[in-house]
Order: structure tokens, then C-alpha cells, then sequence
């Protein structure tokens, strides 16, 4: 029997070929990972729906915080593909029968792989332009350089992901794999290398520099954000890049549920870093955010009066 190469969050159900064939079996496992995923992406929701409000309506707009809102647009894209995968496949568990056909799960599995690879991509380029910033201080930023490089982004990630369809809904099994496997490529050997690479220079040089360039809540996120990411959401592309071979090392759902907490967790990372102080006084989700994405600009070895780059908001 021929695998398919596109994999939806959860595997089909294995239903009787008659009615009364067999008994239902629930896995009780399995419909407690998927209660837990949707509960996981609502809070997300939540969360990435607070960072957009604040950073697109209260927080002064800089370089820095064109990428985060990107990358919450990105996160709660996602999150928003996954709750209707993970409450049909729950309740799907329960009754032992398909609710929906299995072209419009996969649907939505390559819709929520376009928002995935558009976090990939946003945490790369976050990396990237932090390091330049830190070890090229000197130099002035473009303008709007952020902004582009999102559109850029956007556009990459929309042409990728309508290629993969486009080759998995209407064509050949073997024309889907070899699509499927060169988008994992491209986030292997490209994207994932870069940013492991940028952001552990950017960590050597912020703790290795001058006493001005110790890491502060900015630099702090971005390890964070980097590391969950890795720990989080890397394995569901390893799990789909072997699945693509008929080799599978755990189940579906945990894969989806490490995504689901990577893209939901952000939010809270920037408030528990924005609200650690030294006196223990309640501090309010908007100044959380101010704390972090306006900070005050730090001075380089490099040029005394050149690290405006570093955060400075772009005029």
C-alpha cells in the first residue's frame, strides 16, 4: 500500500469496513493529547492576539518589533490551522468516525505548514539582523529594511507552500514527495543552519564584548525564541522530512502539540522577561512589552554614537 506524503496532524482512524465490524476502540492517549493540544493553541490565541494588539496599537514601532509582529501574525496563523485539526481529530477518537474528508485535513495541514515555515523564517532573519547589528554597529541601517525583508518573507513562504500544494492536491504521489522533501531541505540546510549559526555568534559576542553589550531583555528573547524553537518545533519537520521514507519515531500528535506549545509560548516569554526587575511589584502586560522592545539603546565598541542601529526605531 502506498503511503501518502502529506500528513495531517493525526493519522486517519483505522473504522470498521461495515457497520458493526469490530469494536470502537477510543485511545485514551490520544484524545488527552489532542484535548491538550487545542487547550495549548487557544491560550496561544490569547497571547498572540495581545501581542498584536499591543505592538500594533500601544508600543512605539522600531525595527524590532516588525519582526515580532510578524512573527505573532505567523504564530497565531498557525495555532488558528491547528484548533479545527485538533478538535475534529478528538472528536473523531471519540465517535470512531470521519467527520470530514481527508483532502480538507490535509488542507489544512499544508496551511498550517505555510505559517511554520513563515516562523522559521522570521526567527532567521531576527537572528541574522540582531548579529549584523552588533558586530557591524558602524554602519547605519536602511530604512524600512525590516518591513521588506518581511514582504520578502511573506512572499517566499506563500510561493513554497503553493507549490508543495499544488503538487500534492492535483498531481503524482512522487511529485508531492519530492516537493514535500525539498521544502525540508531548505529549511535544514538554509534556514535552521543560519540561525543556529547568527544567534550563537550573537551570544558570544554579547557575552564575550564590551561590558556595554551584556545581553539584556532583547537579546534574552531572542535566545529564548531561538531555543524553544529548536527544542519545539524543529521536530516536526525532522517527523515529516522521515515520514516522507516510512519512518516514524513517535506519534503525530506529540510532534503537533511541541509546535503548537513553540508557537504559543512567545507571548509569555516576552512578559516574564519584561516584568523581571529587581523590586517584586506587579507590573502590567504593556509595560512588560515597553520594557523589552523599547529598550534604551546600548553603546558599542565599534562607534559610541553608531548602536542606534542596534534598536532604534526606524524613521
Amino acid at each position: 500500500m502506498e503511503v501518502n506524503p502529506i500528513s495531517p496532524p493525526a493519522p486517519p482512524l483505522p473504522m470498521p469496513t461495515a457497520a458493526g465490524d469490530g469494536p470502537c476502540r477510543v485511545e485514551v492517549a490520544e484524545v488527552a493529547t489532542d484535548a491538550v493540544t487545542l487547550l495549548v493553541c487557544l491560550c496561544g490565541l490569547l497571547g498572540n492576539g495581545a501581542v498584536l494588539w499591543l505592538l500594533g496599537l500601544r508600543i512605539r514601532r522600531n525595527p524590532i518589533t516588525v519582526y515580532i509582529l510578524n512573527l505573532a501574525v505567523a504564530d497565531f496563523t498557525f495555532l488558528l490551522f491547528m484548533v479545527p485539526s485538533a478538535l475534529l481529530y478528538m472528536v473523531e477518537s471519540i465517535s470512531c468516525s470521519l467527520l470530514v474528508p481527508l483532502k480538507y485535513l490535509r488542507s489544512l495541514f499544508l496551511l498550517s505548514l505555510f505559517s511554520y515555515n513563515m516562523g522559521l523564517y522570521l526567527l532567521t532573519a531576527i537572528s541574522i539582523e540582531r548579529c549584523v547589528s552588533v558586530l557591524c554597529s558602524s554602519r547605519r541601517r536602511p530604512q524600512r529594511l525590516s518591513a521588506a525583508l518581511c514582504v520578502l518573507l511573506w512572499a517566499l513562504s506563500i510561493a513554497v507552500i503553493a507549490a508543495v500544494t499544488s503538487l500534492c492536491l492535483w498531481h503524482e504521489h512522487e511529485h508531492c514527495q519530492v516537493a514535500l522533501i525539498s521544502m525540508y531541505v531548505l529549511n535544514f540546510l538554509i534556514f535552521a543552519p543560519a540561525m543556529v549559526i547568527s544567534s550563537t555568534i550573537l551570544f558570544i559576542k554579547v557575552q564575550c564584548g564590551p561590558q556595554q553589550l551584556q545581553p539584556k531583555r532583547l537579546y534574552i528573547i531572542i535566545f529564548l525564541t531561538v531555543l524553544f524553537f529548536l527544542l519545539f518545533a524543529l521536530p516536526l519537520s525532522i517527523w515529516n522530512f522521515l515520514q516522507q521514507f516510512s519512518y516514524t519515531l513517535v506519534p503525530s500528535q506529540v510532534v503537533f502539540l511541541l509546535a503548537c506549545i513553540n508557537s504559543s509560548i512567545n507571548p509569555f516569554i516576552y512578559f516574564l522577561v519584561g516584568s523581571c526587575r529587581r523590586r517584586c511589584s506587579p507590573v502590567s502586560l504593556q509595560d512588560a512589552f515597553r520594557r523589552v522592545f523599547e529598550e534604551p539603546e546600548d553603546h558599542t565598541a565599534c562607534s559610541n554614537d553608531a548602536t542606534m542601529d542596534i534598536l532604534a526605531p526606524a524613521s
